[in-house]
């Protein structure tokens, strides 16, 4: 017994993270949504076998012996979303330097709320791209042995950033000599870093290849590392097994990214064409957090975030936008990436609704969130409902190919098996 836990404590703990279930359940619905489809399954009954999808059939069909039934009349259900840009361990509302306020310890702490608001929002999956002191990696650990409820966590740990660049600490004069432990100035100093990142936890690499909207010193565009640097932390990464995310808002160092050879670039906020059209050769993932500036707009002087950052994050929202629609009509690659953290957790699914203000249509956004999603992060177990995928389910009221906003407030939510949220 795990020190601290009764055997009740740690069955509703296991329950809450919805880990593998030790049983059989037959889940029933009006319909389920198959995104690769396109299409619906009528009266669907899931029959999930020790938290993982052993048959997809009709209502009707002969229960398993034994089986636990979930019946959700008026329900649609879908596969388990799936964000690939989150920050768990970040507070929209404490912006600029009011984090300075707390100590190292309070972030993984208030981590385990954002983990278990992201899924009870139906987001079953989710990449956290860069977090200080190893803390998504413990709290993955943590979720995964059931101590605490959340998705599964596809862990970056420390992004990989050039000195002074967006991934560095650039808040402070030269006397504190706060910097990020994973500078990378050479090509030697990036390999090295991809290493140590998987030797203590990371299961993807994060780089920065540009600046940033919330950081100091440097233009939301400019180009941060060379493209010999950038292929040589994709190269390593790949030699290990591992897939690489670059944030990049300026065009060059998008390009670069891709010439590189990493596999999604994040935000890609000032893409040219010629960017569009190398992403749409190489097969390389997009994934544009085209919601958050709503949020940072309207809260983020309220909580702190400095003049300077909140004007280039003014600069480049509508840009990013139409390079949304643009990218996605070339018909370059997209996952649904959020950047949850810049907004409150749990509200993941707003950006559903903007992709299809602007081009997108439901199908399609659905599609980056599940099927997209499951391919860029190179896992044939979520993102599907299917035998041998992982037993996650989304359930909605109305239909979600004619009103995409009804993903916003889901009445269901499974995660291996297991209920984690019923109305």
């Amino acid at each position: 017994m795990r020190k601290g836990f009764g055997m009740a404590a740690l069955a509703a703990a296991a329950m809450l993270a919805g880990g593998a279930s030790a049983g059989t359940v037959a889940v029933t619905a009006d319909r389920l949504l198959d995104p690769a489809s396109g299409r619906y399954v009528e009266r669907p009954m899931i029959v999930i076998v020790d938290g993982k999808v052993a048959q997809v059939g009709k209502a009707g069909d002969a229960v398993p012996a034994g089986a636990e039934r979930v019946d959700l009349p008026g329900v649609t259900l879908l596969p388990g979303l799936i964000d690939m840009h989150v920050h768990l361990t970040s507070v929209a509302s404490i912006g600029g330097y009011n984090y300075l306020q707390y100590s190292d310890a309070f972030w993984p702490v208030v981590a385990t709320k954002h983990a278990r608001d992201t899924l009870e929002a139906g987001f079953t999956t989710v990449r956290n791209v860069g977090s200080e002191f190893y803390s998504d990696v413990g709290l993955r650990e943590a979720i995964d042995e059931g101590y605490v409820p959340g998705p599964r966590i596809v862990s970056a740990a420390y992004a990989i950033s050039a000195t002074g660049g967006h991934c560095d600490s650039t808040f402070f004069p030269p006397s504190m000599d706060e910097k990020s432990p994973y500078l990378a100035d050479s090509v030697e100093q990036g390999r090295e870093a991809v290493r140590r990142l998987k030797k203590y936890g990371a299961q993807v690499i994060k780089v920065c290849a540009t600046g940033g909207v919330f950081s100091r010193g440097a233009s939301v565009g400019a180009q941060q590392l060379a493209v010999e640097e950038l292929k040589a932390i994709a190269d390593e990464a790949h030699m290990a097994g591992m897939k690489v995310a670059a944030h990049a808002h300026g065009a060059d160092g998008i390009k670069a990214a891709i010439r590189a050879g990493i596999d999604t670039i994040e935000h890609v906020s000032l893409v040219d064409d010629e960017g569009i059209r190398l992403a749409k050769e190489r097969g390389t993932w997009f994934g544009m957090d085209i919601y958050n500036t709503d949020y940072t707009q309207a809260e983020g002087k309220k909580n702190g975030v400095l003049e300077a950052n909140l004007a280039k994050d003014r600069e480049v929202a509508e840009i990013q936008r139409e390079n949304f629609r643009k990218s996605l009509k070339a018909g370059v690659r997209h996952v649904y990436a959020t950047d949850a953290g810049i907004y409150p957790h749990g509200q993941n699914a707003r950006q559903f609704a903007v992709m299809v203000r602007y081009g997108a249509t439901p199908l399609q956004a659905i599609q980056a969130a599940t099927v997209n999603a499951a391919e860029a992060l190179g896992r044939n177990d979520v993102g599907l409902v299917a035998p041998g995928r992982f037993g996650d389910l989304v359930g909605v009221k109305g239909d979600p190919l004619a009103d995409v906003r009804v993903l916003e407030a889901p009445v269901f939510v499974m995660k291996g098996g297991e209920v984690v949220k019923r109305q």
